[in-house]
Formats: structure tokens, C-alpha cells, sequence
């Protein structure tokens, strides 16, 4: 099956879902809300993952859409490392961490996939 469009990738979906998620908690949380410049880095980092997606499928050629690809994997670390400081502010409880790690961890694990298959068929 040939991917048509970025909105058909696992991965983006995936991370769609992440970002909403990472939005909700932020409203349900007047000091996630109020620590601005936290806020905006955690929102911007989840965001970059799906955009990062979408703009290297959109360049149209493997090797390029690899490095937007890697950029993706290491917004989902960003992501992940954020998510402590959440949990250490009191910004979210440790059940909220424990689902949205869990999503970075599964939208990382699906990019190293998608990764792997298209370094296979660039050799």
C-alpha cells in the first residue's frame, strides 16, 4: 500500500492524538496553564513531532523524509523528558505521566519502525 498523504502514517495519527492529549492536560491545570514559556516548550515540542512528520513526507524523497523523520524521534524524546518536569511541578498526576509517556514512548517506537523499513529499501 502506498502512502498518499500524511495523514495516512501511523505515526502522525499517533502523534495527533499525543498532542491533544498534552493540550488537555495543560487546560485541566491553572499553573500548567500559567507556566507559559513551559507550556509553549512542551506544546511546541509535541507539535514539531507531527509537523516534522508531515513536512519530510512532503519532500518527496527517502533520504529527506529520514531526517525529518529522526527530528520527529527526538521531539518525542523532548517530549518525554518534559513530561518529569510536569509530573515534578504537580503540573500532572502520576497517572497522567504515566499515559502520556506512554504515547511519546509508542509514537517513538512507531517512527523507529517506519525508520527502519525505509533505510532498508534505500539500500
Amino acid at each position: 500500500m502506498r502512502i498518499e498523504r500524511f495523514e495516512e502514517i501511523k505515526a502522525w495519527q499517533e502523534a495527533r492524538i499525543l498532542v491533544k492529549m498534552i493540550y488537555q492536560s495543560v487546560k485541566n491545570n491553572k499553573y500548567f496553564c500559567n507556566d507559559y514559556r513551559f507550556r509553549e516548550q512542551i506544546s511546541s515540542a509535541g507539535v514539531s513531532i507531527m509537523s516534522n512528520i508531515a513536512e519530510g513526507f512532503s519532500r518527496r524523497t527517502k533520504k529527506e523524509f529520514l531526517q525529518f523523520l529522526f527530528v520527529a524521534k527526538g521531539s518525542c524524546a523532548e517530549v518525554e523528558s518534559q513530561l518529569y518536569v510536569a509530573l515534578d511541578q504537580d503540573y500532572i498526576s502520576e497517572n497522567m505521566f504515566k499515559e502520556l509517556y506512554a504515547k511519546a514512548e509508542e509514537v517513538a517506537k512507531i517512527l523507529s519502525g517506519f525508520i527502519t523499513y525505509l533505510l532498508k529499501e534505500l539500500k
